[in-house]
């Protein structure tokens, strides 16, 4: 203890400090880097049905986002706690906070599912307002959405599961899942989309439907593996219902923080990408969305740097050791900025694939795609030093930060800057998205105010 304390001013942690972390980071971007492969593949795949095809499957593509933000919010709430109750070694506590993601990601899920089905059109032609081609992007996103929706109660269930077992340090099982599903997946897209080995040309409506068997499939494994490893935070079915109401309405006033945190990023992200949709037709809604597509690739870490953080520090204070958290804390901030300039290296180099993948689009949508590609990449330090900043914060249970600092931003600079920016000035797509982006400067000066005040250095099992 002695040598750590001796280490508070030191920046950096030893290497087998780092180490610990990129053993836990490395299979869930592994895992998160082969679904986006898979998202990559099938972008290609749907890209030679050409842009509007494209653009419609994309549109509903960012009404999902805010759904699987939602659900990732969730996640994240339970999270802290199972984090903490497995440094604890509490199983009744991980089993709670279990029940307490599938209850609110189940009934989520149901809603969501009503929405694709019954109500698509008013959602989707938010996206698509004052774009030139709406009327066709419109139509193939309806009838892409409707099809897609069986598959949400199983991408409820397999991602409350897979981020229990990584938030307990077992990250390997949900990586071999993963595979075993984008495999189906870009299976079925290559017999689907196109009516490849007798079956039928289904375009848009075959990746749906690829889409919907790769989730059952990824769902149905998952719940095999529960049966047979049974992790300490797995309850009977029969014990579904038998919640502790403390400890989940304690869970659910932290997930309502977070959950402020999330969707008003994520909303301010939509109508950013709304307003940037407006900037031309098809081929601005198809470009960006290759260029998100390509990202994806890099943006991977912010995940790893998540559960690195959570499993590591969330341990830590749950065996109550608070100094040592104190110093993993400057330890895993100033490793996530590092390993930001290594993202922007990957993004830079990512580039060089848009003409392979996205060759099928016109000239124009891969010139936007080019352009978001190496601005992604630019930002990668600042978005993964941000991105530990709110781990820290959620780890120890402190909400708020996340909350105060995501609202200020989002509803006060990036929507109003986003509007006014539209309106006032002539920029293309990339260059509105560029310049919005510099206010994450403020939320990086607002983090580090708030973590300086250590209001994240608690052990929830002791205080809940």
């Amino acid at each position: 203890m002695n040598s750590l304390l001796k280490s508070k001013k030191s920046l950096f942690g030893p290497l087998h400090f780092y180490k610990r972390a990129l053993l836990i980071a490395i299979p869930v971007m592994g895992q998160l880097l082969i679904q986006n492969m898979v998202s990559l593949i099938d972008n290609f795949m749907v890209a030679g049905l050409g842009d509007v095809k494209m653009s419609g499957v994309n549109i509903v593509g960012q009404i999902n986002f805010i759904f699987l933000v939602f659900i990732n919010a969730i996640c994240i709430s339970g999270g802290i706690f199972i984090s903490q109750y497995n440094g604890a070694k509490n199983s009744e506590g991980m089993q709670q906070a279990y029940r307490f993601k599938l209850i609110i990601g189940l009934i989520a899920g149901c809603i969501y599912t009503c929405i694709c089905i019954f109500f698509p059109r008013p959602f989707l032609s938010l996206m698509v307002h004052g774009n030139a081609a709406s009327d066709e992007i419109i139509a193939e996103g309806v009838k892409y959405m409707r099809m897609l929706a069986p598959s949400w109660l199983p991408t409820v269930i397999a991602t409350t599961t897979g981020t229990s077992l990584r938030e307990m340090g077992k990250v390997k099982p949900p990586l071999l899942i993963s595979v075993t599903a984008t495999c189906v997946n870009t299976f079925f897209n290559w017999v689907l989309i196109y009516g490849n080995l007798g079956a039928p040309r289904l375009e848009t409506s075959g990746a749906a439907i690829a889409t919907v068997i790769a989730r059952l499939t990824e769902m149905v494994i998952f719940l095999l593996f529960l049966k047979k490893v049974r992790p300490p935070f797995v309850f009977k079915i029969i014990n579904f219902f038998q919640v502790n109401w403390k400890l989940f309405l304690s869970i659910l006033r932290k997930s309502g923080l977070i959950l402020i945190s999330e969707m008003s990023w994520v909303l301010s992200e939509t109508v950013t990408t709304a307003l940037y949709n407006s900037r031309g037709g098809a081929e601005v809604v198809s470009g960006m969305a290759a260029g998100f597509a390509i990202a994806n690739l890099f943006f991977v870490c912010f995940n790893g740097i998540g559960t690195a953080t959570g499993v590591i520090l969330g341990g830590t204070l749950g065996a109550n050791k608070l100094d040592e958290a104190r110093v993993q804390k400057t330890w895993l901030l100033s490793g996530s900025l590092i390993f930001g300039f290594f993202g922007t290296l990957v993004g830079c180099l990512a580039v060089l694939i848009v003409p392979v993948v996205f060759g099928n689009l016109s000239a124009s949508a891969q010139s936007v795609t080019r352009g978001l590609v190496l601005l992604n990449a630019a930002y990668m330090p600042t978005w993964a030093f941000i991105n530990a900043q709110f781990a820290v914060s959620r780890t120890g249970g402190d909400a708020v930060l996340g909350a105060k600092v995501d609202l200020f931003v989002n509803c006060l600079m990036v929507v109003p800057g986003m509007f006014l920016l539209t309106k006032f000035t002539s920029m293309g797509p990339v260059a509105l998205y560029g310049v919005i982006k510099l206010t994450d400067v403020v939320k990086i000066t607002g983090c580090a105010i708030g973590l300086k005040k250590e209001r994240w250095v608690r052990n929830l099992t002791i205080q809940e």
